[in-house]
């Protein structure tokens, strides 16, 4: 049996050992724990004192021996939890697959979709649009060089998706035992085994390149295939019920096919609409990131002990839902502004950190909320107004896709007056950026939101809302603008061959959660239908 205790905390200096022996202390009052087997299972940072900053932790405790039921009681009493955080592979079903499953997109969702049903033995086809990891680095780099947008081949699209090129944050709101599942298995391919335990986990970007490599490979060792740099155009029903995928790199005889496409993949929309599925718009959020000198947002948390390596980099998560509602989202600590446009004439960003997040800088989007009634409804319009943001960025910047900034105390006067000093652009290794008022690129309304917002968190966060803080432009594509409907995590009745999943179709948000729908989906393939007859 497996067992928890949560809220443990001690001074950040003490070892794991410690927490584990408040936990031992704790069960003698019901069970002998020398029978038990103990190991921190979540820890995070205290930081409300700085100068008392402590190890928040969860302890695991596990036993082969049998525990009556009065002894479970016990446990439970004094704040023992059974943990059932166990995922069960499921069964196969015995409706025949005519052919292998497709796998469109190979971001999370997509490759733990695609990894569960090739090592249950179902041999999938993975297609994605972008290249592998290699090439989208070096296609990343020729377009902050050269300026020059690889527009099937970037920050987006590719082998990791945009996953890929970000921290690698596995936090997420979702309580589901797959969330252990997909952190164990993350480790597997070439995580860091620490993101078993923290409860804010990353992988960094350069460590997660390894990962989605070792996880492609692991694909393909199981009998699935991967083919990158293909994209959907177009999926047909045959008449004995199967699937015609039209590719631009020929056609494919399907027996199933899992959409995962990501959230930026607005043609995929339009195909889908045009064959008559059902989807619909939803709220999103757009706004801008943030950047502060690493060691300032350190030293505003942690005190005096800023720069302990037991610590990290320091880490903040605001929101301020008085109004329309404004929230940081996606913080990279010691990282970096990056490019992550998929069209021509558009400017997009998003953040970037590597593993030891060392970076002179730390970033975070500051999001806003835009609701249905902003854009008038409709899946056209929602994806039409995130592309007329992304135009006026690129046109506020002057073309070749530089990107407008503006300092905090400039942007909250309304005045361009100050260049960058102490804190420098990292957006395109900061040769890119054009200074100009944010606040005419965007509607009022998300003006003001991000005015008030910053000023909030100033007041939680010293420093927060510095004058020399910088502000680039704009964050389009934090979730996907559109819901592609599911009933049985299928696109309808008619057709129940279209599995929508992950981001893009609108049924997670981030990787964790990307992951885990890529595993729900997996599940309901591998419970329906046998395992097909491959030629």
């Amino acid at each position: 049996m497996r067992f928890l205790i949560g809220g443990i905390s001690l001074p950040f200096t003490e070892a794991d050992e410690a927490f584990c022996s408040v936990a031992k202390s704790k069960m003698k009052r019901a069970v002998d724990p020398a029978q038990f087997h103990f190991c921190v299972y979540r820890k995070s940072v205290d930081a409300r004192k700085r100068n008392d900053i402590r190890f928040v932790c969860s302890v695991l405790a596990v036993t082969d021996a049998h525990l009556s039921q009065k002894t479970v009681e016990k446990l439970k009493a004094l704040g023992f939890s059974v943990a059932d955080d166990e995922f069960i592979l499921p069964p196969k079903g015995t409706e025949p697959l005519s052919a292998r499953p497709l796998i469109v997109g190979l971001g999370p969702a997509g490759m733990f979709c695609a990894l569960l049903l090739a090592e249950m033995g179902y041999a999938p086809l993975v297609i994605d649009r972008g290249g592998d990891v290699r090439s989208r680095t070096e296609a990343y780099e020729r377009f902050c060089r050269e300026h020059i947008l690889d527009k099937e081949n970037n920050i987006q699209f590719g082998a990791g998706g945009a996953g890929t090129f970000s921290d690698g944050k596995l936090t997420t709101r979702i309580n589901d035992p797959r969330c252990s599942y997909v952190l164990k298995r993350l480790c597997e391919f070439g995580a860091p085994n620490e993101i078993l335990t923290k409860a804010k986990p990353h992988v960094g970007t350069d460590r997660l390149k390894t990962v989605v490599n070792n996880v492609i490979k692991g694909i393909e060792r199981c009998g699935g295939e991967v083919i990158m740099n293909c994209r959907l155009e177009r999926l047909i029903k045959n008449s004995d019920g199967s699937l015609t995928a039209k590719t631009s790199k020929g056609d494919f005889f399907v027996g199933c096919a899992v959409l995962a496409t990501g959230h930026s993949a607005r043609d995929t929309y339009s195909m889908l609409m045009s064959e008559g599925y059902s989807l619909e718009a939803k709220p999103f959020s757009v706004g801008v990131r943030i950047e502060h000198l690493r060691e300032d947002i350190d030293r505003s948390t942690y005190g005096k002990f800023s720069g302990d390596p037991r610590l990290g980099a320091a880490e903040y998560n605001f929101s301020d839902t008085t109004g329309r509602g404004v929230y940081t989202f996606c913080m990279c600590p010691g990282g970096e502004v990056v490019a992550a446009a998929t069209e021509d004439g558009g400017v997009v960003v998003n953040g970037m950190s590597c593993l030891a997040r060392d970076g002179r800088n730390s970033n975070s989007a500051i999001a806003v909320t835009v609701r249905r009634e902003d854009y008038g409804g409709g899946v056209e319009n929602a994806v039409n107004y995130q592309r007329e943001l992304e135009r006026a960025a690129f046109a506020a910047g002057g073309g070749e896709f530089v990107a407008p900034i503006q300092t905090v105390g400039d942007f909250l006067a309304g005045c361009v007056k100050n260049e960058p000093s102490r804190i420098l652009p990292t957006y395109m290794n900061g040769n890119n950026c054009r200074i100009t008022d944010i606040g005419n690129i965007l509607p009022s309304y998300i003006t003001n939101e991000l005015k008030k917002g910053i000023v909030a968190f100033g007041k939680r966060r010293q420093g927060f809302d510095a004058p020399d803080a910088l502000l680039t432009g704009l964050e389009t594509r934090t979730s996907s603008p559109v819901r592609i409907l599911r009933r049985d995590c299928m696109a309808s009745e008619t057709e129940n061959l279209v599995y929508p999943c992950g981001e893009g179709a609108g049924y997670a948000g981030g990787i964790t959660s990307a992951a885990v729908d890529g595993i729900k989906v997996a599940s309901a393939i591998i419970e329906r239908f046998s395992l097909p007859k491959l030629k």
